[in-house]
């Protein structure tokens, strides 16, 4: 990943809709700043050094059982670039054409490359048909898009004992395996595109096991942005 660095104007933006507390703990893994969910927020990552690489990720407070969280419109908007940084996202208000946080003129650079779902493993039992019919819309407007997805599932050790014992055996266990396969199902992802994810929590330094799930997905990241730009 460190050789991975396309020029300035093809920084690859990917972007985590869902929110909650799956995705804060993966970007408290990567980017090691705090979270403000309800705010349309970029994160960078640090070089070993100095400088960033040459992606970003964009995080907002996420799609909600019934008719809570942000609006799936406004979803659909961020993903052409036409959501300002910093604008604060609430269920009182749709963003439309015309209203301060409204991008009239995105760039490349503001568009979505690559659609991230990132939710905990143990919250795939728990996502309604109303909140599954959310993120259907989200992935098929980014389908239309011509934008990548994939997910991110965290937590898995909080589901599987054998996972808490060995980050590793997640790659083995069934019981994360069928976690998978229900995601998998429930939005129609491809399961090559749908990573397990040990975050950093109770670890005092990095460990190669956590590192190498971390890296996996990102590297997809890098992938899927480069085939987006590619095909433009």
């Amino acid at each position: 990943m460190k050789e991975s660095q396309p020029p300035a104007v093809r920084s690859h933006r990917a972007w985590t809709p869902c929110g909650g507390q799956g995705t804060e703990d993966f970007l408290t893994t990567e980017a090691r700043e705090e979270r403000r969910g309800s705010y349309y927020k970029t994160y960078k990552m640090k070089k070993p050094g100095s400088g960033d690489y040459s992606f970003v990720f964009n995080d907002i407070m996420g799609l909600e059982k019934g008719d809570g969280g942000v609006h799936v419109e406004e979803l659909m908007l961020a993903m052409e670039g036409h959501v300002e940084e910093g604008y604060e996202f609430t269920s009182a208000h749709q963003l439309k054409e015309g209203d301060p946080g409204y991008q009239p003129n995105p760039t490349l650079a503001d568009k979505v490359h690559v659609l991230v779902f990132v939710v905990p493993v143990p919250s795939v039992d728990l996502i309604d048909e109303k909140l599954v019919k959310k993120m259907r819309e989200v992935r098929l407007a980014a389908a239309d898009l011509g934008i990548p997805q994939m997910a991110i599932l965290t937590k898995p050790d909080e589901f599987c004992e054998k996972v808490k014992s060995n980050p590793e055996n997640v790659y083995w266990s069934t019981r994360i395996k069928e976690q998978v396969d229900k995601f998998h199902l429930l939005l129609g992802l491809q399961e090559n595109a749908i990573f397990p994810v040990k975050n950093f929590s109770s670890e005092i330094t990095p460990t190669k096991a956590i590192n190498m799930q971390i890296l996996f997905p990102l590297q997809m990241m890098i992938n899927l942005g480069e085939d987006y730009l590619n095909s433009l």
